[in-house]
């Protein structure tokens, strides 16, 4: 998913409740669903900078080269004005584009 395009709130504001427990039923559930799902957008995001920034790996110790490479900064500052991994799953959660299930659930709905 391209987290650039997001239209996640970049501050934390007061959320409405029903909204987490419109899908589950249970604000505890959705809260593990949300954590889950930003745990998986943050590895993902790190994973991406990782890779723009293993182009500027230097294995020389040349520290002018460190201070000098703008490149590197504005990639960093960019990713670090991204809203947070939660911000975007909670708007993911409204916009109803995460997938979950409970496997308890439906193993008590079959007996």
């Amino acid at each position: 998913m391209d987290y650039k395009k997001t239209k996640a709130a970049m501050t934390t504001i007061p959320r409405d409740l029903d909204i987490l427990e419109r899908e589950t039923g249970n604000v505890y559930e959705s809260v593990m669903i949300l954590a889950k799902r930003a745990n998986q957008i943050s590895s993902e995001i790190k994973e991406e900078l990782n890779g723009k920034l293993q182009e500027f790996a230097s294995f020389s110790d040349n520290l002018e080269e460190v201070f000098e490479n703008r490149e590197q900064i504005e990639i960093s500052k960019f990713y670090e004005r991204l809203p947070k991994p939660t911000l975007i799953a909670f708007e993911e959660w409204k916009d109803d584009e995460i997938y979950h299930r409970n496997p308890a659930r439906e193993n008590r709905k079959r007996i």
